[in-house]
């Protein structure tokens, strides 16, 4: 207490109406009342380790700043890997939808070749169906006109025959016929 006291009495003599006038280690001079008031001053601020807690509290902050940095550095790295990843899904992800669609293709092509191998099985079963309808159509008629044919010529030759024959003539024919299956049963 005792210094600031000093150093207050110092500072009140050392007024602007003494300044500059007379030797420099004078009180009177004001330039060295101020290096005598410069020095009390660093004497204070070293006897109350003010550069130590300035030193200190400076260290602090710069380890406050340094753990910042490596924060943001981690931060940065744990993005940068979390980034990549997200670019490797993302490529991974089309790669899949491309190889989805690729066989989708492949799928359909091979569904298109089916079902066009399966129309034309198709077609040519219902064509051989209709083929087949259609021979049958033709063996019906062919049938139903012969036995129309035969039917009229059975008509016509008993028309004729009948005009012709005779009683005499139709007991020949009969006993001719005997004659003849005799001989083949024989």
């Amino acid at each position: 207490m005792r210094k600031f006291t000093v150093l207050a009495v110092t500072l009140a003599a050392a007024s602007p109406a003494h300044a500059a006038k007379g030797p420099f280690f004078s009180l009177a001079n004001t330039d060295f009342v101020v290096l005598i008031s410069f020095i009390v001053f660093i004497g204070v601020l070293v006897y109350f380790n003010v550069p130590t807690l300035l030193s200190g509290m400076l260290d602090k902050r710069a380890e406050g700043i340094k753990s910042e940095l490596d924060e943001a550095r981690s931060i940065r790295e744990e993005a940068q890997k979390l980034l990549a990843s997200y670019e490797r899904k993302q490529r991974e992800v089309a790669e899949q939808s491309d190889r989805i669609v690729a066989h989708a293709r492949e799928e359909a092509e091979l569904a298109a070749e089916q079902a066009k191998k399966d129309l034309e099985t198709s077609i040519a079963r219902r064509l051989k169906t209709a083929e087949e309808q259609i021979a049958q159509a033709e063996a019906r008629a062919v049938r139903d006109v012969r036995d129309r044919a035969a039917e009229m010529a059975v008509a016509v030759a008993r028309d004729v025959i009948a005009g012709r024959m005779t009683a005499a003539r139709g007991n020949e024919l009969i006993d001719a016929s005997i004659e003849e299956v005799g001989q083949k049963l024989h």
